[in-house]
C-alpha cells in the first residue's frame, strides 16, 4: 500500500459511526468486543476525544470494502 492510500488515513467519529453500522455493530460494546478493545476506548473515538488508531480504521474500511464486493 502506497503511503497515499485512503485506507491509512485517520478515521473521523461520524465514519466511525457509519462503519459500525455498516457492520452490523448496534453498540460501543458490540464493536468493543469484535476488534478486542475496550468500550472506553471505542467510546473515546467516537467522542472524538482520542483518534481511532491507524490499524482499526483500516480494518473497518478493509472490512466494510469487503461486505461491499460480497452483495
Amino acid at each position: 500500500m502506497s503511503t497515499n492510500d485512503p485506507r491509512l488515513a485517520s478515521m473521523a467519529p461520524d465514519e466511525l459511526r457509519s462503519h459500525m453500522r455498516a457492520l452490523g455493530y448496534r453498540t460501543q460494546n458490540d464493536l468493543a468486543n469484535a476488534i478486542g478493545v475496550s468500550r472506553s476506548a471505542v467510546s473515546l473515538w467516537l467522542e472524538g476525544k482520542v483518534g481511532v488508531p491507524r490499524p482499526v480504521a483500516m480494518l473497518l474500511r478493509m472490512l466494510v470494502a469487503a461486505q461491499r464486493r460480497s452483495f
